[in-house]
């Protein structure tokens, strides 16, 4: 005999517990991320919120479990952010968290609430036919809902990561699938279809698990949703391509650690680099906001610069806030700086943090500035990704990305289509040196080595840095926030192009597809029934 679904969530009588509940279900999985890198924990974090969802017992209910759950997920990933915008950062999880409310409202469909149209009278009829067929019917519809779910469920949450990781929404910090980056065949499945292809696989199987626990009915089609998910990881272990390794080049990155003035902070960075000095280091990557002055501009400071090149026989890559000529605000500029000076090659920062560089619609929530620590001015983007020859490296090229933008795939995928041997990061988390921020930055390095079959570098100038090859794994030593040092790698290259360079942002594709056929689906049915309740 089956049992009827099970409705966890009907002991969350009042409206104020049942909320609290959501929001902290919502939380959990921030717990799987750095600094507590719980990365496990990802598989079965969404349990809970999906068995509350589930129970909801009307459709507004479901759409406010997913509001309030995705506004303690926004909450609990950002929660480093609070020094800096005080009570604001409550008004961005609310007006983020909203993205999750569909979301509800589809978890409900699939997985709680009575069958869909047509499955009711088919159990109704199962039930008065001879034999078991009952039990047999009954389990048919059930197990179709499942299959489904394990299907929507995912595509619904990943288009919620689509939608808030657009840059002017805060950009994609805290993908579900970023949790895995220490997961070597985590990290071969993101090669083939990036941190979306992960975080797909991540909340099927949290769907399947919560089927499990809430519809005993389903347990079929549940424990082979499982199995394929653990398969395909599988395969992309053994199966799947590698990049191949072509030989090494010797890097470095400075660290200085919070030493307080600009002044002090460049001195810091000379003498460390200073040191570098006859140990065969091809290039030199200094932090964000390295210098509070840009070298093209004040011909000593380049002097300087160039005469640390030669000293060292590397190239250096700086990074200067940079007045624009004619313009208002600065841009976070990455130089180049050969023997010679400034090389000429250098890239603008193009996505801008929200609030923290930048002020969406500035006339409307500039109050901002009064509550917190957001920009009290824009800062200048730059106009388009650029890809630099390091001449000391016999013309290795390289791809700049500055901060906030080692979270989006399709920078660091593009520079590799434009031909970057390297990714190289120059990041400053010194506002946050405390919090989870600096391990939760330094690990997207390895992700988007994964994906793109390219070295990364990630420079910061208080830590954490990190460098990774091309298969995500980590290289040499990590430069915590504790750490005042300079430090040298010698870097593996590799060649050939990565599923996921190559296809792109197929799994996206592919989640869209089947939400707009389930969509095109219901409304035929919807329309073909219409008819017939008229006749009666």
């Amino acid at each position: 005999m089956d049992t009827p679904p099970v409705r966890q969530g009907q002991w969350l009588g009042s409206p104020w517990t049942r909320g609290t509940a959501a929001a902290l279900a919502g939380a959990v999985p921030a717990l799987a991320f750095p600094a507590p890198s719980w990365w496990w924990l990802a598989y079965v974090s969404l349990v809970p919120w999906l068995l509350l969802v589930q129970s909801a017992p009307t459709w507004r209910r479901a759409a406010l479990d997913g509001w309030l759950g995705g506004t303690g997920f926004m909450l609990a990933v950002h929660q480093w952010l609070l020094p800096s915008l005080h009570v604001f950062i409550l008004v961005l999880a609310l007006l983020l968290g909203a993205l999750w409310a569909p979301w509800g409202v589809l978890v409900r469909a699939l997985l709680g609430g009575a069958p869909p149209a047509g499955g009711a009278a088919r159990e109704g009829s199962a039930r008065t036919a001879p034999g078991g067929a009952p039990a047999d019917g009954r389990r048919r519809v059930t197990g179709g809902r499942c299959a489904t779910a394990l299907v929507l469920v995912p595509s619904g949450w990943l288009m919620v990561e689509l939608v808030r990781s657009w840059e002017y929404l805060g950009g994609p910090w805290g993908l579900l699938g970023a949790s895995q980056w220490q997961v070597p065949p985590a990290l071969r499945l993101a090669s083939i279809g990036g941190v979306w292809l992960l975080s797909l696989l991540i909340v099927a199987v949290n769907t399947a698990v919560a089927e499990l626990i809430a519809r005993p009915a389903a347990r079929l089609p549940a424990v082979a949703g499982l199995l394929v998910c653990a398969l395909a990881a599988g395969a992309a272990w053994f199966w799947a391509p590698v990049p191949r390794i072509t030989g090494t080049v010797r890097v470095a990155v400075v660290q200085p650690g919070p030493t307080g003035t600009p002044s002090a902070r460049l001195a810091r960075g000379e003498a460390l680099t200073r040191s570098l000095a006859g140990r065969g280091v091809r290039l030199i990557v200094w932090g964000e906001s390295s210098l509070y002055k840009d070298p093209a501009d004040h011909p000593a400071l380049a002097a300087r610069l160039a005469a640390l090149s030669r000293q060292t026989g590397a190239d250096l890559l700086i990074n200067a806030d940079s007045p624009q000529a004619g313009r208002p605000g600065i841009s976070k500029s990455a130089v180049l700086i050969g023997p010679d000076g400034p090389t000429g090659d250098r890239y603008a920062k193009m996505r801008l943090v929200p609030f923290g560089e930048y002020i969406p619609f500035r006339s409307v929530l500039g109050w901002a500035t009064r509550v917190g620590k957001a920009a009290t001015s824009d800062r200048v983007r730059g106009t388009r990704p650029v890809v630099m020859p390091v001449a000391t490296a016999g013309g290795l090229r390289i791809g700049p990305l500055v901060c906030f933008e080692t979270a989006f795939p399709d920078m660091s995928r593009h520079l590799v289509r434009d031909g970057a041997r390297v990714l190289v990061a120059q990041s400053s988390t010194s506002t946050f040196q405390d919090s989870w921020a600096p391990a939760q930055h330094a690990s997207l390095a390895a992700l988007r080595a994964a994906e793109t079959w390219r070295p990364m570098m990630h420079a910061t100038l208080t830590g954490i840095s990190a460098v990774y090859g091309p298969r995500g794994e980590p290289t040499g030593e990590r430069l915590g926030t504790d750490r005042s040092a300079a430090a040298v790698y010698d870097l593996p290259l590799a060649e050939g192009t990565s599923p996921y360079t190559r296809f792109g942002d197929w799994a996206v594709y592919g989640a869209v597809g089947a939400l707009l056929l389930a969509g095109g689906y219901a409304g035929l049915r919807a329309l073909s029934r219409r008819p017939a309740r008229g006749r009666r």
